[in-house]
């Protein structure tokens, strides 16, 4: 067929007409498949089953042409991958195109289980550190960035910006939201999506996801609702207006897509039931009184496993009161079959399908998929994603968002200046060549310096572990070693602030506090030696203790009794002007001597089985963990967090063999 043997394959044609004509075309299985959004993997080969997920074009065959790509590779080999798909697309059925969807890949972190889906994209603070920075034309451009990478490689769709209000100290989610004001996650909300968007959606675009809808801060003592535990979403305060007005601000602007959150609203006006069934939230506020007719998907795997409040409903019925709710598209879910079943038996009519489709074939036809913008430019991938420019400026929003809580005197007074001798934890000796002499013995040392993540507790199980959760208290031993240290040498701590960790035991002994929302080693010596100024101020507040926490209202900003540091409490230099980093010959550093191959509490599963000599002993476990049927998920997360989950497939001697060889592994 030509180019242009339908209307709706016209680019002259209005998209409203072009929508209808294709529409009218469409089989049951092509509107149906068109509302699903599952995961998919960047493969060689289309037709490749990774541990028994279905393949790219298994999703193909089931007309789903909108997914979300979970890891990733060179940005090279996802624009070849993603031309492949949309050119296997465009030999199915009507050649609707693909819409590839992700995540936020572009804070930096040094976990290496999320350094692996951040692959070659530039990096810059976790969004709690723009909210630090409030500096909307900042945040603006950093969205921009992130379309132009995303444009490179195929991405169209952003599920982000999540623009929740951080109210619950305890919130694993707080560090992807702008912190806990209302005003300052308005203006930033608003302006990373126009960065994504621009002031139109056009085939320049990235769409928007705003999450998560009605505002996804107050959870129940703070526990997160990918859990059953977490389920409650609870306004003790009041406040559930307060929580919507971001999204009012974004639906105002034309934002793209909403994503409603898992979890279901307690002690309200609304029917207790997860936000995805909830009519009252979805059709009467959003659709009726906001006026979105815009594209709503769920939150991941809301029919097939976090259905809040719905429990006793079956899996079809569970997909009936989503659809009945007002939700488009399905977001983790692939049963297509399903939902075709219902139309043809008479449940769901396909006139409700339509509603849907229309919306979701709208957006593509804005994105130009239908068009010029199907395909991308295999050659310049690799120039455009995690360009030098790109990564100088995401560098430089690490280093402004740092927030300086306390200066001490003397010897730990920042910045640092004449090249001082300094004993390191949490840091990469390199970084610190030319700014001062590294030594491994603290006694021997100017100054210490420690770079430490916020505390959260253990769970069990293989989600759990990617949500930190649970006290928000350093662990007795940490403090202390830390006060241990402070004894042989003035302390400077840098925390990566990804919950706001109770900080008063420290102001004790540590000399000077900093704290972090995702900086390398180089923006951090570039603070603390002068080279850049720390400019963030609190965009939380730090609690005074967990039973402050405990008493607090989750949906409430700023009530925690006698909070430690308050919002907006942040330090400056005094008359700074950048340092000029010394040549590094000029420096010495003693290296530690490495005792094992792997710290396993840092070193990623994924990692750890591309060693020969680490997967044999793995191998002693019997089962090869690269084909147990979790393992995509698995394999990004640290052997200790691993370990954890096969205590309930391992016997306990095996286990702790394991353990202890790969503990053993000498350097390399």
């Amino acid at each position: 067929m030509s180019d242009t043997a339908f209307p709706y394959q016209d680019a002259s044609l209005a998209i409203a007409a072009r929508v209808e004509d294709l529409l009218a075309r469409m089989t049951l299985a092509d509107k149906a498949g068109l509302m699903f959004q599952p995961p998919i993997q960047v493969a060689d080969d289309l037709g490749t089953r990774v541990m028994g997920s279905l393949s790219n074009r298994d999703l193909l065959e089931r007309r789903i042409t909108h997914a979300n790509v979970v890891a990733t590779r060179s940005a090279r080999e996802m624009a070849a991958w993603h031309n492949a798909l949309q050119r296997e697309a465009s030999e199915i059925g009507l050649g609707i195109p693909f819409t590839i969807s992700s995540d936020p890949r572009h804070a930096f972190t040094d976990n290496p289980a999320t350094a692996l889906m951040s692959g070659p994209f530039s990096q810059w603070p976790e969004f709690l550190g723009f909210g630090a920075l409030d500096d909307p034309e900042l945040t603006r451009r950093f969205g921009d960035v992130v379309r132009r990478e995303y444009l490179a490689v195929g991405i169209r769709s952003a599920l982000h910006p999540q623009i929740d209000l951080a109210t619950e100290p305890r919130w694993s989610r707080g560090i992807g939201t702008f912190g806990q004001n209302v005003d300052v996650v308005g203006r930033l909300g608003l302006a990373y999506m126009l960065g994504l968007q621009g002031d139109a959606l056009g085939p320049q675009s990235v769409a928007a996801m705003a999450k998560h809808f009605p505002g996804g801060g107050p959870q129940l003592d703070g526990e997160d609702p990918h859990f059953s535990y977490g389920r409650e979403q609870v306004y003790p305060g009041g406040r559930f207006d307060l929580h919507l007005q971001p999204f009012r601000d974004l639906l105002d602007a034309g934002v793209s897509q909403i994503m409603p959150y898992y979890g279901m609203p307690v002690g309200t006006e609304y029917e207790e039931v997860g936000f995805a069934f909830n009519k009252q939230i979805i059709n009467d506020l959003l659709r009726e009184e906001l006026g979105y007719d815009g594209v709503v998907c769920t939150d991941w795997g809301v029919l097939s496993s976090q259905f809040w409040g719905v429990e006793s409903l079956t899996f079809d019925e569970r997909l009936i009161k989503s659809l009945e709710a007002g939700v488009d598209q399905f977001g983790g879910e692939t049963d297509v079959q399903a939902l075709i079943d219902l139309v043809r038996g008479g449940r769901v009519s396909e006139s409700r399908l339509d509603i849907s489709v229309r919306r979701l074939l709208r957006e593509k036809f804005s994105l130009g998929l239908f068009d010029e913008a199907r395909y991308v430019d295999v050659d310049s991938a690799d120039e455009l994603v995690g360009s030098a420019d790109a990564r100088a400026a995401g560098l430089e929003a690490q280093s402004a968002a740092f927030t300086l809580l306390t200066n001490g005197e003397g010897a730990a007074h920042l910045p640092l200046s004449g090249q001082p001798s300094v004993y390191l934890e949490g840091g990469e000796p390199g970084d610190f060549a030319g700014w001062a002499d590294v030594v491994s013995d603290p006694e021997r040392a100017d100054v210490a310096i420690v770079r430490l993540n916020a505390p959260w507790e253990q769970r069990g199980g293989v989600l759990d572990s990617f949500f930190h959760a649970g006290s928000l208290d350093f662990p007795a031993e940490t403090i202390s070693h830390l006060r241990a240290l402070s004894e042989k040498a003035p302390l400077i701590l840098d925390i990566y602030l990804d919950r706001p960790a109770i900080l008063a035991p420290l102001l004790t002994f540590a000399s000077t506090i900093l704290v972090n929302f995702g900086a390398c080693d180089e923006a951090f010596t570039r603070v603390v030696f002068g080279a850049a100024e720390p400019r963030g101020s609190l965009p939380v507040d730090i609690p005074e203790s967990m039973d402050a926490v405990a008493g607090s209202r989750p949906d409430v900003p700023a009530d925690t009794a006698r909070p430690t540091f308050s919002y907006g409490h942040g330090l400056r230099y005094a008359d700074w002007t950048p340092a000029e980093r010394p040549a590094a010959s000029t420096t010495s550093i003693e290296r530690k001597t490495e005792t094992a191959r792997y710290d396993l509490t840092r070193a990623a599963l994924a990692t750890v089985v591309e060693d020969d000599e680490a997967r044999d002993i793995l191998d002693r476990m019997g089962f090869d963990l690269r084909e147990h049927p979790a393992y995509p998920v698995v394999s990004l997360m640290p052997m200790e967090a691993v370990f954890e989950i096969l205590a309930e497939l391992v016997p306990s001697d095996t286990l702790q063999d394991v353990r202890g060889s790969l503990a053993a592994l000498p350097p390399r």
